[in-house]
């Protein structure tokens, strides 16, 4: 698809200009991270890429050291969330590392958001159809993201991902970069509500639901 290649070259452009104009942000959040607590300015973590593929997603550390280990969601007046870790998820500063993932070719501006290895479920848990999302690049924003963010249930959110590699365009990722920004700057569903993954026995008991409806047609 000759718009996969268009779409590549528009990550690299887009993201080397992103990180040369932001600059003198990334500097600075940098510094009030170090100043504020310990640990690394950069918070590493493994994700699911394209293909299924493992690689680590770079972003402005926004919590304390090791606070993935109480949860994956964050709630709230969420303790673990410093200070500046509170500005920088509000404003989706805490994003901005991942134009080093999409020039590496990691991932893509626009695209379904990577999943832990572990969460919602493990690659090998996800269906036939779901298994679709990972046929693109992760996304730094994505469909799912413009259509509720993290109030999404992840059975929901993994739907919106298989529509979005189903109907790739350039149009469809324009509606989603500028419905993207309108969301950051009103800084809406930028916070877990509760639980949002279902286990997988759950997810795979409603498509079997499904399925009986579709025939029963």
């Amino acid at each position: 698809m000759i718009y996969k290649k268009v779409k590549r070259l528009l990550d690299i452009v887009l993201s080397l200009t992103g990180l040369i104009i932001l600059s003198p942000i990334l500097i600075i959040v940098a510094i009030a991270i170090k100043l504020e607590s310990k640990g690394p300015v950069i918070f590493q973590q493994e994700r699911l890429g394209l293909n299924g593929k493992i690689f680590k997603i770079y972003k402005f550390r926004s919590m304390c050291v090791g606070a993935e280990k109480s949860g994956v969601y964050e709630t709230k007046g969420d303790a673990r969330v410093t200070r500046v870790g509170k500005f920088i998820r509000k404003t989706s500063v805490d994003e901005f590392p991942q134009f080093v993932n999409i020039i590496k070719g990691e991932m893509s501006i626009i695209g379904p958001r990577p999943t832990l290895t572990y969460h919602p479920w493990s690659l090998e848990e996800y269906t036939k159809r779901q298994s679709k999302r990972f046929n693109v690049r992760p996304g730094v924003t994505g469909w799912a993201q413009i259509n509720g963010r993290k109030d999404v249930p992840w059975d929901k959110r993994i739907e919106y991902d298989v529509e979005y590699v189903e109907s790739l365009s350039f149009v469809l990722d324009i509606k989603v970069f500028f419905k993207t920004i309108f969301k950051v700057l009103t800084m809406q569903d930028n916070v877990n509500v509760g639980e949002t993954a279902k286990t997988v026995d759950k997810i795979k008991e409603n498509e079997v639901v499904v399925t009986k409806e579709e025939s029963g047609k």
